[in-house]
């Protein structure tokens, strides 16, 4: 049976089951206030006793017009079950036909439901949240997938270009066609392993253990020191323990490329990048990592959109490294899984701040390192 007409016939139910109780309380009042005989009136009917049968009188009288309305009840009940039911599921029905169109693949249409904010209300503006966030997500993937593919284009093409020219060009400089195959190819690796990686990421398959930021601040640092001096950028950790709870590969990838993001897209000659890890002030739980960068100054509006996969800062990027594209897209996507946020803002006289704040682990309370 359908739900509809299964509240039909609990509603017609009810209603019987409430007027048989009616009719009972009827009855039971008047067989404790009518006498069950009395003395025979002028015009009665003749008794052998001589008084006149008034509770089988009543009786015969009452039965029939009971079992009446106990059917008008019955017919009422129905009607106006079915009718109260329709009425009731109404905004189901809304629902469903929003489901089915979003089955079929069109993720715009939204419900709306108008009136008061009861239940149907709730679930009606709780599947329209979903379709919202789905629908971007589904976008936000096609993105990707088509940034993707372009970008791991580009060195294949390359890499077929070299290939034809040296088949084509017997007397090109064979080494040089080498040397050229071996940084596309490479460039093609590190993009292969960023995918791998922001994908592994996004599965939050890792089991959380403590994690000390400033540690892997200060490990960052040291890999990616030659990088710095190779480019003319001054390289500075500082703060105290920060106790994150999250993956220790994981954190330490994030901190590598909030590192690395901020040497590449850094002033051509002099520039600073400094590392911090403190405590969250506004929140005792919390941990924070902070990489602050000079650079050339950039429009909020950019910054915003520098977490996408593939956006790069263009007007910030050394030519000598380029990167992936995907760095601060990761980073994003760890701090994400690890249930933390991440920040990114322009500092006034140029360059980027990038804000992670994190869990604190639980049972380990931030504190100062101590200095050796």
């Amino acid at each position: 049976m359908s739900v509809r007409l299964k509240l039909t016939l609990s509603y017609a139910g009810f209603l019987m089951i409430a007027g048989a109780l009616l009719l009972a309380a009827v009855w039971l009042f008047l067989l404790r206030y009518v006498p069950e005989r009395a003395l025979l009136v002028p015009g009665g009917t003749p008794t052998p006793h001589g008084v006149f049968p008034i509770r089988s009188r009543l009786l015969d009288v009452f039965a029939p017009r009971a079992a009446a309305v106990m059917a008008l009840l019955l017919l009422f009940g129905l009607a106006g079950g079915w009718f109260l039911a329709g009425r009731m599921l109404a905004p189901l029905t809304r629902i469903t036909e929003a489901t089915r169109t979003a089955t079929g693949g069109t993720l715009a249409h939204r419900i709306r439901l108008p009136g008061r904010n009861d239940e149907f209300r709730e679930l009606a503006d709780a599947f329209d949240a979903m379709l919202e966030r789905l629908e971007a997500h589904v976008a936000e993937q096609r993105r990707f997938a088509a940034n993707a593919s372009h970008e791991l284009r580009t060195p294949l093409a390359i890499s077929q270009a070299l290939i034809d020219v040296a088949r084509t060009d017997p007397d090109r400089d064979t080494g040089e066609i080498l040397d050229r195959l071996h940084t596309v190819n490479t460039r093609a690796i590190d993009l292969t392993e960023a995918l791998l990686l922001l994908s592994r990421a996004e599965q939050r398959s890792f089991t959380p253990e403590p994690v000390d930021l400033s540690l892997l601040a200060e490990e960052a640092a040291e890999t990616l020191l030659p990088l710095a001096e190779r480019l003319g950028v001054t390289l500075e950790t500082s703060g105290g323990i920060a106790t994150a709870s999250g993956s220790p590969a994981l954190l330490q990838q994030l901190t590598t490329n909030l590192v690395h993001n901020a040497i590449v897209h850094n002033l051509p000659d002099g520039g600073t990048v400094h590392v911090t890890t403190t405590i969250a002030t506004t929140h005792p739980r919390s941990v924070r990592l902070t990489v602050e960068n000079t650079g050339d100054p950039l429009p909020p509006h950019l910054v915003a959109t520098l977490t996408e996969p593939f956006r790069r800062a263009t007007d910030r990027a050394r030519g000598d490294h380029p990167g992936t594209g995907l760095g601060l897209a990761i980073a994003a996507t760890i701090t994400r899984v690890h249930d933390g946020t991440l920040t990114l803002t322009p500092r006034p006289g140029g360059g980027l701040r990038a804000t992670v704040e994190l869990p604190a682990a639980d049972g380990r309370r931030p504190g100062r390192r101590p200095q050796p």
